[in-house]
């Protein structure tokens, strides 16, 4: 059975698969209203979630299906110390696909053995989000119409940053992209990733602490958070959470097309100054996100038989 767990389950000719559907939905809205009818999606977040799991839930509803849902792991049977992999099989029972987030890493890999319908891992811990790096595929496509020739800053928590690992696997994969990695040396992108993406494909790439002397060089700024939930020490979270605030004065060295983007929720990284700006792309990107939900719950359908 076909899950999604990681970006790189997909190949680069699904990734442009999926955003040439996301885009005839976009234009065609009508022609996927019945394609899920009597389909069943069950969103099981044991993680705090607002966009993901109400999009993943607009993107079934979109399709004429139904949702199922756990909404917190306190409102399921993980609170009397059920597995991940009986929840799996029990949810088989009841729908047609998952989606489900969990603070674990390799959570969702489990709950994909175990299940005996596809799986779409929603968020693992600070591992992976395959779906939002969907959305920011889309918003890159969308805002540049292109993949490649890019050059991508990372800004704020590449450490602990899912959103940003995914990106980085899923953009390596398009021609000519360059990465620009700002970030405070403790949240630095992990060495792993480094190594088995960005050296191992030989994508060029630096590393900074300083986001105004590169802005100038970028086509996309991909600005986050400082995540609280991921730090064991409140100390070292209240003295880097405020590393990188985006302010108009910033942009006055960047392109007139530079694009945007932030997976949100965002705290204060990017002042509400900017959200009038028209190279501000984040909500753009959270639309995006919807569409490629949709995509992709139809190409899992559809292999595993059930449309």
């Amino acid at each position: 059975m076909r899950s999604v767990l990681d970006i790189v389950d997909l190949s680069v000719e699904e990734l442009d698969e999926l955003m040439k559907t996301a885009c005839d939905i976009i234009d065609d809205p009508e022609k996927y209203q019945e394609v899920c009818r009597h389909k069943k999606l069950a969103t099981l977040f044991f993680e705090p979630s607002t966009r993901t799991r109400l999009s993943f839930e607009a993107a079934m509803y979109e399709l004429g299906g139904n949702v199922i849902s756990v909404s917190s792991a306190g409102a399921s049977s993980a609170a009397k110390g059920e597995s991940v992999a009986d929840t799996a099989k029990t949810v088989s029972c009841y729908a047609d696909i998952i989606a489900m987030r969990h603070p674990k890493e390799g959570a969702a890999m489990v709950a994909a053995r175990a299940a005996s319908i596809p799986v779409i891992n929603a968020g693992d811990g600070g591992h992976n989000h395959p779906t939002q790096t969907l959305a920011d595929l889309l918003t890159i496509y969308r805002e540049k119409g292109h993949m490649g020739n890019l050059t991508i800053g990372l800004c704020g928590d590449l450490k602990f940053g899912r959103t940003v690992h995914s990106l980085i696997n899923a953009m390596s994969r398009y021609e000519n992209v360059k990465f620009v990695l700002i970030s405070p040396e403790e949240l630095k992108v992990p060495s792993y990733v480094k190594k088995d993406v960005l050296q191992r494909n030989r994508i060029p790439y630096i590393q900074t602490t300083d986001l105004e002397g590169v802005i100038s060089q970028l086509d996309i700024l991909y600005m986050t958070r400082v995540q609280r939930e991921r730090f064991f020490n409140e100390e070292d979270y209240l003295r880097l959470k405020d590393s990188y605030i985006l302010t108009p004065q910033k942009l006055l060295n960047a392109k007139e097309d530079l694009c945007i983007m932030h997976p949100l929720p965002r705290v204060n990284e990017i002042s509400i100054a900017i959200d009038d700006d028209p190279r501000a792309c984040y909500f753009k990107q959270v639309a995006n996100g919807k569409y490629m939900r949709m995509a992709l719950i139809l190409k899992l359908l559809k292999e595993a038989g059930t449309i």
